[in-house]
């Protein structure tokens, strides 16, 4: 991967590699999940930290057989034990439960899958439709090498047959490596059938080994994730321009454009629209609002019929109630803007409680931080604050209150009063302006 970060740890859909093989895995409700990690260990257990995993260490790097053989020891024999790739992240639990269903408890199981260009990829080779051996790309002869039907690396077996394969693995090959293919010979030899179960899709089995495979698989996850957000209703501009690195939820009549990247939790109620180039984080989303282009939106949630942006910014903690409009250039944090409220122009507001009716002016600032703490601003029904105000923290306008544009608030705005803040205007006469040293 050419990259300081192991290969399992590498992105796919805002999460490593890793973790949509351990989230397939305990799709399947495994009594026990272990994963036999090496280079990069430390980095790789800090990734998951609470995620119930037994860890395996292959301290030598002496082929796939000897990484099984350092799980075996802690798995109880009466279980089976289903092999896994932690660089193969599209696989579905779908076609794992089929693995596991088509195949007797005590017997074998691989993976396997089509490819018109298998180059690389060990061999299938079958006898009576039962899989015989498998041979890697190296080691196989020319016939061998016609064949396209290849290994997935993805193996079943008896927990207890297992381990006395593993045992008798020898490393004679043109790779001085113990193969855990090498295991399918052994059950055959000792009359276990071995089936051979083919996957869908060559896709959902590919490996990632460089980072063009890696872009490769993400198109491939997110035309997934699209193709099942389609199937429940939702519109897309051009489903190979979106991106989700998390969970998206939608309901009726969500339509998405251009390049809106959705990460972590984001939940959009039914009819919002998401215009294009936006960022969506962890936020939920009313019913029927508008997200106008090019706004970042994190930690949020609105109430039915918003309206926000172009150009704003929700940061977390910005709670907007029904039919608030956030307009271009404004950014909200750690706020409550309560129902029909406006603040549509070049405003920050943060720390505040905005009540309902407000409108606030353009260019309008809460000033919340003195430096070394943050301070509340409390907003009542209908004011209206003009343009181009400072609302020094803590600091209270009142109901119905209006504030003149320019003002600088410092103490408590009445109910239902206009309050003003500004120095005198004055004009001076013949005032000349400067000029540079040097010119006359």
């Amino acid at each position: 991967m050419r990259s300081d970060l192991p290969k399992v740890l590498q992105p796919l859909a805002g999460r490593p590699l890793l973790g949509h093989v351990l989230e397939c895995s305990k799709a399947l409700t495994a009594d026990d999940i272990c994963v036999v990690y090496g280079h990069g260990g430390e980095a790789v257990q800090a990734a998951f930290p609470k995620s119930n995993i037994r860890w395996a260490l292959q301290a030598e790097r002496l082929g796939t057989g000897h990484a099984v053989q350092q799980a075996m020891p802690e798995t109880p024999d009466a279980n089976r034990a289903l092999i896994l790739a932690g660089d193969v992240p599209l696989l579905k639990p779908e076609t794992l439960e089929r693995l596991l269903a088509k195949t007797p408890s005590d017997e074998m199981a691989v993976l396997t899958v089509d490819m018109e260009d298998p180059a690389g990829y060990g061999r299938i080779i079958r006898a009576n439709d039962s899989v015989q051996c498998i041979v890697e790309q190296k080691d196989a002869s020319d016939e061998q090498l016609s064949i396209n039907e290849i290994n997935t690396g993805v193996i079943l077996c008896p927990g207890d047959k297992l381990k006395a394969w593993l045992a008798n693995l020898s490393n004679d090959n043109s790779q001085g490596e113990y193969y855990l293919t090498d295991v399918i010979a052994m059950a055959v030899a000792d009359g276990v059938k071995v089936h051979g179960i083919k996957a869908d899709s060559s896709v959902e089995v590919m490996g990632i080994n460089d980072k063009k495979q890696l872009a490769e698989a993400e198109r491939a996850l997110q035309a997934r994730f699209v193709d099942e957000l389609m199937q429940q209703g939702v519109g897309f501009a051009d489903p190979a321009r979106v991106d989700i690195r998390g969970t998206l939820k939608c309901g009726k009549g969500v339509f998405i454009d251009i390049n809106a990247v959705f990460e972590g939790d984001v939940e959009l109620g039914d009819g919002t629209t998401i215009e294009s180039n936006n960022l969506v984080r962890n936020s939920k989303l009313g019913a029927n609002t508008m997200v106008h282009s090019n706004c970042h939106i994190e930690g949020a949630t609105t109430g039915a019929g918003c309206e926000i942006g172009p150009f704003a910014r929700l940061r977390p903690g910005a709670d907007l109630a029904d039919k608030v409009k956030v307009g271009n250039f404004v950014e909200i944090k750690k706020s409550m803007v309560a129902e029909g409220s406006k603040v549509n122009h070049l405003s920050y507001i943060g720390d505040a409680e905005i009540g309902a009716g407000v409108n606030v002016g353009a260019g309008t600032i809460t000033c919340n931080y003195d430096g070394a703490n943050k301070h509340k601003t409390t907003i009542g029904d209908g004011a209206f604050i003009g343009s181009g105000v400072q609302l020094v923290a803590p600091v209270e306008v009142g109901a119905g209150a209006t504030i003149g544009a320019g003002s600088t608030i410092t103490r408590k705005a009445p109910d239902d009063a206009l309050t003003l803040e500004r120095s005198k205007q004055k004009s001076i006469e013949g005032w000349t302006k400067p000029v540079k040293k040097g010119k006359k």
